[in-house]
């Protein structure tokens, strides 16, 4: 478990200022990130605040929305009303003290209050201003940018449920996946971006540029294996449940109480797969002899598996398989997992301490990053701020 580190740990992005004008997940989320690298990331709020705040139960230990929380530690919070011209002077003077603008509302938006790339490049040429939009500023800028619209326009859900013999339907995933990555890929563009203008060798060294992500491009890309199979076959692949279109047995298979995720990519797996569940001939049958005849015979292969394994409880198999060096394990709950990345020494849980409105210090929990630095480690020195709790002129100017 990594609690807040020491404050004066310098993270990989210390001395970087990053004017966060984002809301709800996916530009939250890539500030998070930044913050954790030690960047320091003014929250610019509307007086409202960020929408997220509102989005409980559950709350956590100081009474802020979980939602709000998992994505906003670190960082300050400042309450910057854009419809009133005060509110838009003070956001230019944040603006123009940053390294990192970044912002997510429809294309357009920024420029209608002053604040769009080119005015504040204009007054810093340095900044790397980041844009996340759903559709992109061109023919789908005035696409609304929801995380379920884009998993089902994007072809997420044409790939992911049970198939339409199974009685299946279109399944968005368990969590706004699209945002995620966009807020993953919007760190990627702006650490590029600050490595230009850093670099003296660079075309723009010494210059900032314009960033751009789209929720829809990154699903694209994340698309991967699906997205070339499309592109290269110009068939679609369909849903297949916990099935993989290329690889056989990996998927997730009844055992005596419960599911068994097996995930056997190679010959040399499989055939032990068969001597430990006491069938060492399927090894050497035709139709399994290599993946491409498993895939082919997927659903008599799962047939045949499942019949085996339901001689015995799921934690005895998974026992015998990681022995045997066999890829498998249970389908945990989200507790389950966070437990067994503790047992493993990845430290996933990132604590900040807070004060209630009882007066008394509390505990705050949240996912920590999953990317760590030998010598300048990730800092977790902050709790989610409350609404406008950093107001004062002491921001202005750097």
């Amino acid at each position: 478990m990594t609690e807040a580190n020491d404050t004066t740990t310098r993270g990989p992005l210390s001395g970087i200022r990053v004017a966060d004008f984002s809301r709800v997940l996916a530009g939250p989320h890539a500030t998070m990130i930044l913050a954790d690298f030690g960047a320091d990331v003014i929250k610019i709020e509307s007086p409202e605040g960020d929408g997220t705040r509102q989005w409980s139960p559950p709350v956590n230990a100081v009474g802020q929305s979980t939602y709000f929380a998992g994505v906003n530690r670190g960082k300050r919070s400042v309450v910057c009303d854009l419809r009133s011209e005060e509110g838009q002077a003070l956001a230019r003077s944040l603006a123009s003290t940053a390294d990192v603008v970044i912002e997510n509302f429809k294309p357009g938006t920024m420029d209608k209050f002053g604040l769009g790339y080119d005015a504040v490049a204009a007054d810093n040429p340095g900044v790397v201003y980041c844009s996340i939009s759903g559709f992109g500023d061109a023919a789908g800028r005035d696409l609304p940018g929801y995380d379920l619209l884009v998993q089902a326009v994007g072809g997420l859900m044409s790939i992911t449920g049970q198939s339409d013999a199974d009685g299946g339907e279109p399944t968005k995933v368990g969590v706004a996946l699209v945002d995620i990555l966009t807020g993953l890929n919007s760190v990627i563009g702006i650490q590029a971006a600050l490595r230009a203008r850093d670099t003296a060798e660079s075309p723009t060294a010494g210059r900032g540029q314009h960033v751009k992500v789209a929720l829809l491009g990154s699903l694209l890309s994340a698309l991967a294996n699906q997205a070339s199979s499309t592109l290269e076959t110009g068939r679609a692949p369909g849903r297949m449940g916990n099935a993989h279109p290329s690889i056989a047995p990996y998927e997730t298979f009844a055992a005596a109480d419960q599911e068994v995720a097996l995930a056997v990519g190679t010959d040399g797996q499989f055939a032990r797969l068969c001597e430990v569940l006491g069938a060492p001939e399927l090894a050497s049958d035709p139709r399994f002899v290599d993946n491409p005849s498993r895939v082919a015979h997927r659903l008599e292969l799962k047939a045949l598996l499942e019949g085996l394994l339901a001689a015995r409880p799921a934690g005895e198999w998974i026992d015998a398989f990681t022995a045997a060096n066999i890829p498998a394990g249970r389908v945990n709950t989200i507790a389950q997992a966070l437990d067994l990345a503790e047992t493993l020494g990845l430290e996933p849980v990132a604590e900040t301490r807070a004060t209630a409105a009882d007066g008394q210090e509390r505990v705050l929990r949240s996912v920590a990053t999953p990317i760590s630095f030998s010598a300048t480690p990730s800092r977790y020195s902050a709790p989610p701020p409350g609404l406008g709790e950093h107001a004062g002129a002491e921001w202005l100017p750097r």
